[in-house]
């Protein structure tokens, strides 16, 4: 199973909790997914008339599909059930979250999943702080190899 991860999501907010989604996908869409021809970019999960959609995530056409190719960058839905949606929905507007995809994966079964979590901004400082200790654990991980 390959996991392809949001790294600069990690870098940029703080999770408060993560679910497990479903999307949908149109055409060829999968392929692309299963060769890793996706971009997170700037992608966020918005609530919209009781559904969950994914924008600004990039999977780039399949190369040998010649006669249907969906636009790269549409907006996609997620499947999440209208509970989930509704505790999601009362924290966004509660607490000023965003939704945003952490993880995209392809499970045994052959269905696409996102993983999206339930964001807070970090500031400038936060960010700082992460780059210190992910710099102090690689040279303690550097010293203990010597």
């Amino acid at each position: 199973m390959k996991v392809f991860k949001n790294r600069k999501a990690r870098h940029d907010y703080f999770f408060v909790q993560e679910l497990e989604a479903g999307l949908v996908l149109k055409g060829s869409e999968i392929k692309s997914i299963r060769e890793g021809r996706l971009n997170f970019k700037d992608s966020y999960a918005v609530i919209e008339s009781g559904e969950v959609w994914l924008y600004k995530l990039h999977i780039s056409p399949y190369k040998y599909d010649s006669n249907f190719a969906p636009e790269p960058e549409r907006k996609r839905k997620l499947l999440l059930n209208k509970r989930e949606i509704k505790k999601l929905r009362i924290q966004i507007e509660e607490k000023g979250m965003t939704l945003v995809p952490t993880e995209i994966y392809i499970n045994n079964k052959g269905l696409a999943k996102v993983k999206i979590a339930l964001a807070k901004g970090k500031r400038q400082y936060d960010k700082r702080e992460d780059i210190k200790k992910k710099d102090n654990l690689r040279d303690m991980q550097r010293d203990m190899k010597q």
